[in-house]
């Protein structure tokens, strides 16, 4: 795990979510949101990189150029 970013996982993966639904994806490597900022929840989009958490320093907006929604 990083801290602040998503949990790696080798895939393929099968996720069941809160209400009971499966997810899954067939990728080599997934990466899972651990922020649930993402718009592809459950898998990360890098919606964490947008907003800067209680004692980072730097750019805010830093690292959001090329994010894309469902890449994981």
């Amino acid at each position: 795990m990083v801290p602040g970013g998503p949990v790696l996982v080798e895939g393929p993966v099968e996720v069941v979510l809160e209400d009971g639904r499966t997810v899954t994806s067939d990728r080599f490597l997934v990466a899972l949101c651990a922020c649930r900022r993402s718009r592809s929840y459950p898998f990360c989009d890098t919606s964490h990189r947008r907003r800067v958490r209680t004692g980072d320093t730097g750019d805010q907006d830093a690292g959001t150029e090329g994010a894309t929604e469902g890449r994981t």
